[in-house]
């Protein structure tokens, strides 16, 4: 498989002016090669511990709202391989909090990658939909997800937005990343000499075309929700609910 962006001419660059819409990831592909969709799922740790920034969203929005109860429980919705949900629970033992990190993914091929990995105390996987905890009448102290917005449609993102704000008790964070030629030329750079035998460096580019500017972003969000740009590539959507513990530093 080439390692240039299967979406994009070799040698061109993209288009950044719109999103990519119509671009489909190839580990979002339901017939997909399952050897590179697993190796996929391995590697994320890696890419997300240098590209989401969730180390410092946890730190400045998720422990403040945990830590002014003691700890308290978590929902990652598109949890993918599961490794978010697992450093969320890391993070908030280290700081002595209890907490039950759930997450969730329709994609039974996700739920089986993360389910069978080892995770840290109170940590734990469904395949469910974001909708699907709503009919159960499930809360939980914080709701987020990780480049996840992306991937959706008009009505699926406005969907998991409701959702979101109907499961979390106290905040909801959405991170995802920002549209733009410094995140799609660092990343095709970054990655281009690591990643073979995996989808991480094709479906990074496609996701990069497929998210929204900062601008966008902020058009895109439903009233009682703040959009923020953490740099240098992030856009967060924050939600929190009225009287709820507000974020720290």
């Amino acid at each position: 498989m080439s390692l240039l962006d299967a979406d994009t001419p070799p040698f061109l660059p993209p288009d950044l002016s719109r999103r990519a819409v119509d671009a489909v990831e190839q580990m979002d592909r339901p017939d997909c090669d399952p050897v590179q969709l697993e190796r996929t799922y391995a590697q994320f740790p890696l890419i997300n511990s240098v590209v989401s920034g969730w180390r410092r969203n946890y730190r400045r929005y998720v422990r403040p709202v945990l830590a002014a109860q003691g700890g308290g429980t978590v929902l990652d919705i598109g949890a993918g391989g599961g490794d978010l949900a697992r450093a969320l629970a890391r993070w908030a033992r280290r700081d002595g909090l209890a907490v039950q990190v759930t997450g969730i993914d329709p994609d039974p091929r996700a739920h089986a990658y993360a389910s069978t990995r080892p995770a840290p105390e109170g940590c734990s996987f469904r395949a469910a939909l974001s909708s699907d905890l709503v009919a159960e009448g499930a809360v939980f102290d914080v709701v987020v997800s990780n480049h996840v917005l992306h991937h959706l449609d008009d009505a699926a993102f406005q969907g998991i937005l409701a959702d979101s704000e109907k499961l979390a008790g106290s905040l909801a964070l959405h991170s995802d990343i920002e549209r733009s030629p410094w995140a799609y030329g660092l990343f095709s750079a970054g990655t281009l000499p690591f990643f073979h035998g995996s989808f991480i460096r094709q479906d990074g580019l496609t996701s990069i075309r497929r998210s929204y500017t900062a601008e966008e972003f902020s058009a895109a969000a439903p009233a009682g929700w703040e959009a923020l740009q953490a740099r240098p590539w992030q856009n967060l959507l924050l939600y929190r609910r009225s009287g709820s513990a507000g974020g720290g530093q």
